[in-house]
Formats: C-alpha cells, sequence, structure tokens
C-alpha cells in the first residue's frame, strides 16, 4: 500500500492535469485552502462540489465526568468545524453493504 499524498504531489498531479506550471498549481491549492476557511468562517458552511462540505457547528455547554476521577465537570460551549463528506464520495470509497 502506497503511502498518502503529500501537498507536492497533488500540486504535481495537478499541474500535469491542466498543463500548467507547478508554481500556479501551488498558488490555486493555497488559495482554495484559504478561501474555504474564510467562508466557513463567515457563513459557517463551506461546499467542496463533489466532495463534501466543512461546517462550523455551535456546541452547547454540557455537564460531563472527569474519568479519572469520577468528578462532575461543566464543560463550556464551542464552536468546532466538521466536514461533511457527500454521499456520492462515501459510497464510492466504502460501498453500501447488500441487503
Amino acid at each position: 500500500m502506497a503511502g498518502k499524498m503529500t501537498q507536492s504531489q497533488l500540486v504535481k498531479e495537478l499541474a500535469e492535469a491542466v498543463a500548467t506550471s507547478g508554481k500556479v498549481a501551488k498558488a490555486f491549492v493555497e488559495k482554495y485552502a484559504a478561501i474555504a476557511v474564510r467562508e466557513t468562517k463567515k457563513s459557517g458552511v463551506f461546499v467542496l462540489p463533489g466532495i463534501g462540505r466543512l461546517v462550523r457547528v455551535d456546541r452547547k455547554a454540557r455537564m460531563g465526568r472527569n474519568p479519572a476521577t469520577g468528578e462532575t465537570i461543566k464543560i463550556p460551549a464551542k464552536k468546532v468545524v466538521k466536514f461533511r463528506v457527500a454521499k456520492s464520495v462515501k459510497e464510492t470509497i466504502v460501498p453500501p453493504k447488500k441487503k
């Protein structure tokens, strides 16, 4: 099994696919990531067409338990970012079980 794809491998493959320089492809990848972060921060969601979406979620404050001592603690509210994979991608990578 081959290792995971690095950013430089991604840039090289993109550059070859669209017949451009590695420098242009790298600038594209970096700008795409920056736009994704900016839009998720601004509107709470960013759709990566054909892949999925980045979603900002507001978690409510809740009560939790310290597993070491059993003590009840208050967990404060916070914002988290989740990635929701598109159904078509999920089914392509991990086909659903036949019933």
